[in-house]
């Protein structure tokens, strides 16, 4: 589906990989619905590109704020053609450090946020018989270590909804894509300064992307309708091995993560 005179609309656009998706999207040809809570930083960007940007501010993790964007974006004559979710929250922490509410957050965004704003826009891809939703996911969808319980639970979950949307959607003419990442360089642990320590020596020979490296592989892949996109390159090894050979995997990822004072090396 090539992105010239189509109609996108990114969520978490106010920074990040939102943000650069929605540049990157807008520089092909396409008209961005920016949306994300805070409008300031929204109202900048669309200013900033101009013509064929527009912003709406949204929890995306609340079902009548969604049905309100909704409403809001068809008022405005826009037919969406694409739904990128990249909207993500959650620090890594332990199940006993996080409290209940916070887990709750956690797995509303992503997970929650993708699939409200998606039902709320693919009525109107199946009508067309076109359309694509990507959800952008982590790595520890595929493989997952200590101190990031609510975190990687929710990209699971994330994952899940990628596959069945894949399975309900087929033969529809609405694509979905899932693109799979590792360390980005965003302002992630600049906001979560304790996450970075947990996260295990290992994966840390897969290089570091940029949010322009991520936008421009995800505006590809819609452009090519690939179905799964995982990056850097070396990521696939992480996802393989998890497949393929799951307890070694658990393992690695445990061993050179952030484990527990006087856990054993056996369970």
């Amino acid at each position: 589906m090539k992105l010239v005179g189509r109609t996108v609309l990114v969520t978490g656009a106010s920074s990040g990989i939102g943000e650069a998706v929605a540049r990157e999207a807008h520089a092909r040809g396409a008209t961005v619905l920016l949306v994300a809570r805070g409008e300031t930083k929204l109202k900048a960007l669309a200013a900033e590109l101009g013509m064929r940007a527009h912003h709406y501010a949204c929890d995306v993790g609340s079902a009548p704020a969604v049905a309100e964007l909704a409403s809001a974006v068809q008022a405005d004559g826009h037919a969406v053609d694409v739904v990128v979710n990249s909207a993500g929250s959650g620090r890594w922490v332990s199940i006993e450090d996080a409290a209940p509410e916070e887990l709750v957050a956690m797995a509303t965004v992503p997970y929650l946020a993708a699939l409200l704003t998606t039902r709320a826009f693919v009525n109107g891809m199946i009508d067309r018989r076109a359309g694509w939703i990507v959800n952008v996911n982590s790595g520890v969808s595929r493989a997952v270590w200590p101190g990031a319980v609510g975190y990687a639970s929710a990209r699971w979950a994330l994952r899940g909804l990628d596959l069945a949307l894949k399975s309900d959607l087929r033969g529809t003419g609405v694509g979905v894509t899932e693109i799979v990442l590792g360390t980005v360089s965003t302002s992630y642990f600049a906001n979560n300064p304790d996450s970075e320590d947990k996260l295990p020596k290992i994966a840390k020979i897969v290089p570091t992307v940029t949010p322009e490296q991520v936008a421009a592989a995800l505006c590809k892949a819609i452009e090519r309708k690939r179905g799964t996109v995982i990056m850097p390159w070396q990521m696939k090894f992480v996802s393989t091995s998890s497949q393929h050979f799951p307890r070694m995997n658990h393992f690695m990822l445990w061993f050179t993560g952030a484990r527990r004072k006087g856990s054993l090396l056996k369970r």
